[in-house]
């Protein structure tokens, strides 16, 4: 298991920026807002968004030991 266990800044952006989004479309339903409800999954869209490309660039976690040792097992099964 990695050491740092997903405390990423990729992550932290992603799960900052969701919970974000959680809650205004939460208030919003209790606001009865319909627009502001959509503006909160559309923020919860944009925190997954984020934190994939920020994932993509380095900024987030790596493929454990395990991971890419069942890639190598997978790619020398396919080679036979």
């Amino acid at each position: 298991m990695s050491d740092n266990h997903g405390q990423t800044p990729a992550a932290w952006t992603a799960v900052i920026t969701m919970l974000i989004g959680f809650t205004v479309a939460g208030l919003a339903v209790v606001l009865a807002m319909p627009w502001l409800f959509f503006v909160g999954l559309g923020v919860v869209v944009a925190g997954a968004v984020a934190g994939k490309v920020m994932q993509m660039m380095g900024l987030g976690q790596t493929a454990s030991y395990h991971q890419v040792g069942a890639e190598r097992r997978q790619e020398q099964a396919e080679r036979r």
